[in-house]
């Protein structure tokens, strides 16, 4: 039994998938966990899971997992020696390690003031360089005028990247080509940068030609021990933020990986950092022997089980062991890359929406099956029944794979996320699909702008036969009180003639196996007919069988397979309206906040006229009005909302003919 007597419990100052995971390891090691939540968190996984749990507010993050003084008393009240941050809130706040280390309760992370310095680009940019450590040429030091970056720009050489000292996230980036647009983009950076972190300092970088984002694992003791377990490939990203991760990286050669490898643990030893931590370079696809630092995350990272599968090291269970002051049991020469692991995030967005967030409840779930070790690997934060809301991140789980080479890791992956079934709200899961089966993914040619360029290309699977199919045998069997999932010797629809489920887009007939599909619009898409019936959780279309997923949720069935995810809305009725005008309903198309309502109940309103702002994770989607009518108003301003609730109903004023 490992000696991990120090540590006898720890609180997770976090929720979701991290938490769940973190849970996973102290299980492992027999320490006791307890987890904190939200009002919205109450019936999370990650509280289930947990020996003790405690309510830290309501739902907003900066009333819950925000608030240092709750967690630190959770921490107290519950008798946890250590805090473990996860990522995100709390997990890189100088503030809330120097308050446990106050209250005596150890933070599984690094020094307060590694934190601090590494939390800020331009410290950081400046202890690297004291270590010989690479950095992009360009210009920082506190208080840079607009004057002093403009002035810089000719020497440090077109293309700029202005970047905002505190924060990240993309948020106050700004490429710029031409002088010309320079002290507009400057001003907007400015701008962003104070909106966003509350502070506007900016430096400034070259921008690196055909860039790839490259982050090297480090992990240090007490004792000024310092090693790197590999490198992580993170090009894959949108708008900077990642979607695809793997491990190592195939641009990389051994000499470079060596290389960039020594320069992070000199990064690591600039600031006296002891436990995990994750240095992060820009290099050129066209030159990978020229890396330069960018930037230092002090805390676990979301694609850290891609470390943990091609290197076997538990990396939670090295910041305990770090924390109770041992030893790294590790040399660098023990660290050996074995095989190749690639990571999928898995968002509650709409990919074919422009990347809206969307929420709602987790009508079923199924994902392949999986263990921490591999071959597949998935840490999830929800389960069939959650409800996804607006108040925090959007990704709901990571789908990983580990196998010999990269090529058959692309692969796996694909199938594993093709065994990822969740339906009752949109997730970016065919898209990570889309983009694994992108030529350019499948050679390595990778930079961090190619999700960008390949978003605009995708658009969202049209519904198949078998998923029609699947949709109409499970309708018919709940109109007869018939259920077919969880059946081990299938069934079939009894009675002499056919009955037909009418969605938008098709109908489909159904007598015993006999299935028919027909497109319903000018053009059909889809004219079949077949056998199909239900065996166990597995659909069987002409002797093909497949798992699959079927649940109706508000009068949309929603079937996922390894073809994709659809939407199958039922048909509604096309007649008109009492007193023979015809209504427009507007929906919310995701969960959300009202933050203004322009127009007032009874007012008449234009086709187009904005009825209803909303916002999500901190964005403002109008809803328009449909056509000209009188409208009535079902909200109002600071009304939380879900995703596909009326919010306003627009009424013609004219009747149309049938």
């Amino acid at each position: 039994m490992r000696d991990m007597s120090k540590i006898e419990k720890v609180l997770i100052a976090n929720r979701g998938e991290i938490a769940c995971r973190v849970i996973d390891t102290l299980r492992t090691l027999g320490i006791a966990s307890v987890a904190v939540y939200s009002d919205a968190d109450a019936d999370a996984r990650h509280v289930k899971l947990a020996d003790e749990a405690v309510r830290l507010g309501p739902a907003a993050a900066t009333d819950s997992y925000l608030r240092i003084d709750k967690v630190v008393e959770a921490a107290r009240a519950t008798g946890a020696d250590a805090v473990h941050p996860g990522y995100g809130f709390l997990s890189e706040n100088a503030a809330f390690a120097r308050a446990l280390s106050e209250a005596g309760i150890e933070f599984l992370g690094p020094p307060v003031e590694s934190i601090e310095t590494m939390g800020d680009k331009i410290t950081a940019r400046a202890a690297v360089v004291e270590r010989d450590v690479p950095v992009v040429p360009g210009i920082s030091r506190p208080g840079l005028t607009d004057a002093d970056l403009i002035g810089a720009a000719e020497g440090i050489g077109f293309p700029v990247l202005i970047k905002p000292s505190a924060g990240g996230g993309g948020k106050g980036m700004h490429r710029v080509e031409n002088p010309a647009d320079l002290p507009a983009a400057v001003a907007a950076a400015r701008r962003e940068a104070a909106a966003a972190f509350g502070d506007d300092t900016l430096f400034m970088e070259h921008f690196v030609d055909t860039p790839r984002h490259i982050e090297v694992q480090v992990l240090a003791d007490k004792h000024g021990n310092v090693i790197h377990l590999g490198e992580r490939e993170c090009s894959l990203q949108r708008r900077h933020q990642k979607v695809i991760e793997e491990a190592p990286s195939a641009l990389l050669d051994e000499a470079t990986r060596t290389e960039i490898g020594r320069a992070a643990c000199d990064a690591a030893r600039s600031v006296g950092y002891t436990g995990v931590g994750t240095v992060e370079f820009i290099v050129s696809a066209k030159r990978p022997d020229a890396f330069f630092f960018m930037e230092m995350n002090t805390r676990l990272q979301v694609e850290h089980p891609v470390t943990e599968l091609v290197t076997g090291v538990d990396l939670v269970e090295q910041q305990i062991r770090v924390a109770n002051g041992e030893e790294l049991s590790l040399t660098q020469d023990d660290i050996v890359l074995t095989g190749h692991a690639v990571e999928a995030r898995v968002y509650a967005e709409d990919p074919a929406a422009g990347f809206l967030p969307t929420g709602g409840t987790v009508t079923a779930l199924r994902y392949p099956r999986s263990d921490r070790r591999g071959p597949v690997r998935v840490d999830t934060g929800i389960e069939a029944g959650s409800v996804v809301g607006s108040d925090y991140d959007p990704m709901l789980a990571k789908v990983i794979v580990h196998a010999d080479d990269r090529e058959q890791a692309l692969r796996r992956l694909d199938e594993a996320l093709a065994g990822t079934q969740l339906t009752g709200l949109r997730t970016n899961v065919d898209f990570c699909r889309f983009v694994l089966a992108d030529a350019d993914v499948v050679s390595g040619r990778l930079d961090t702008e190619l999700l960008d360029r390949l978003a605009p290309t995708y658009t969202r699977p049209e519904p198949t036969v078998r998923a029609y199919a699947a949709a109409a045998l499970t309708a018919v069997a709940a109109s007869r009180g018939a259920g077919p999932w969880g059946s081990e010797t299938g069934w079939r629809i009894g009675g002499a003639t056919p009955t037909v489920v009418r969605f938008d887009g098709a109908d489909a007939s159904v007598l015993g196996d006999a299935v028919t599909v027909r497109s319903t619009g000018e053009e059909p898409r889809l004219d079949w007919s077949g056998t199909a019936r239900i065996v166990g959780e597995r659909l069987v279309v002409d002797g093909f069988s497949t798992p699959v997923t079927v649940a109706l949720d508000r009068g949309t069935y929603w079937v996922s397979g390894e073809d994709g995810t659809y939407e199958l809305p039922l048909a509604k009725s096309t007649s008109k309206d009492r007193d023979g005008v015809h209504g427009g309903d507007v929906v919310s198309p995701m969960p959300g906040a009202v933050v203004a309502v322009p127009v007032e109940d009874g007012q008449t309103v234009t086709k187009g006229e904005t009825l209803v702002i909303i916002e999500a994770m901190k964005m403002e989607q109008p809803l328009i009005a449909p056509h000209d009518g009188v409208v009535a108003i079902a909200v109002r301003a600071g009304d939380k909302v879900t995703a596909a609730q009326v919010l306003a109903t627009v009424t013609a004023t004219e009747t149309e003919e049938n």
